[in-house]
């Protein structure tokens, strides 16, 4: 099977897990705040990835860049609490489709920072990828959000750490990464939570299991997915996940269904046809 075909496979993990991580960062909301939430969420993932390694063997968190894994969550962390502020505040649907900014910025800063060619067919989908983002928003016609603002953060953030996941999995097994993950991000989330701690009740306590393992699944799969494609081609993948939330946020919380929110995902879907089309000719 071709590579880019087997990422693809990869990439639909990672959307079922997004999808169900926003669902529980929404019903976690009702009582905790963004910090308390990823602060649960590292903690679960600690466990679980915890109890992986004794099974398989310590020897896979074996890393030559520390630094690098701290810079990488660290800019993950910035995406995952405008992420989750967002997702408090804003319909899904439109959450994940701001978001879809990240492989705007992928595909610069991997140009920048990875040596991946920025051609002709690349240029066109960043530039149909930033005409969406401007249907989505509607800058001046839509009161810009202290929400949308985290949201943009978020994308930023998530791209970054993107970058740093590509330069990683040559030489880091992904149960590296996801330990990294949790153990550098589980400090940045309890400090300030102690400043404004809740307990949650026992009906949160499956949302925060549902939150701590999707968030694993989602990089697990994404760690997988960029270890066979590039990731210009592997992100663009994510804006499928749009119309599954649009639904789940219809359906569960009667939130609208916006036209010109799937209007501007079209046009930046568009654009990553065209590339992702283009880079399996080129291979």
């Amino acid at each position: 099977m071709h590579p880019t075909l087997v990422a693809a496979f990869w990439m639909v993990g990672t959307l079922s897990s997004f999808a169900l991580m926003a669902v529980g960062g929404r019903e976690l909301s009702a009582e905790l705040n963004t910090f308390q939430i990823l602060f649960f969420r590292s903690v679960v993932g600690l466990v679980l990835i915890s109890a992986l390694l004794t099974r398989r063997g310590w020897a896979q968190v074996a890393t030559r860049r520390p630094g690098m894994h701290v810079l990488r969550n660290v800019a993950h962390y910035v995406g995952q609490f405008g992420w989750f502020y967002g997702i408090a505040l804003l319909p899904l649907a439109q959450v994940f489709a701001i978001e879809f900014t990240i492989p705007i910025w992928t595909m610069i800063l991997a140009a920048l920072f990875l040596g991946e060619r920025m051609t002709a067919v690349r240029v066109a989908a960043v530039a149909l990828g930033i005409a969406g983002t401007l249907i989505i928003l509607r800058p001046g016609i839509v009161p810009f959000t202290l929400a949308s603002a985290a949201v943009l953060m978020a994308a930023f953030g998530y791209a970054v750490s993107y970058i740093f996941t590509k330069k990683l999995v040559p030489t880091d097994a992904p149960l590296a990464i996801l330990f990294y993950m949790a153990l550098v991000q589980l400090p940045l989330g309890l400090v300030p939570s102690l400043f404004d701690w809740a307990t949650p009740s026992p009906a949160l306590w499956p949302w925060l299991l549902v939150v701590g393992v999707t968030a694993l699944s989602a990089h697990f799969c994404i760690a997988k997915a960029m270890s066979l494609a590039d990731a210009m081609v592997v992100v663009p993948i994510d804006f499928l996940r749009l119309p599954l939330i649009a639904l789940v946020g219809f359906a569960v919380y009667a939130e609208p269904l916006d036209p010109l929110v799937f209007v501007g995902a079209v046009v930046m879907l568009a654009g990553n046809l065209i590339n992702l089309r283009a880079e399996h000719r080129r291979r």
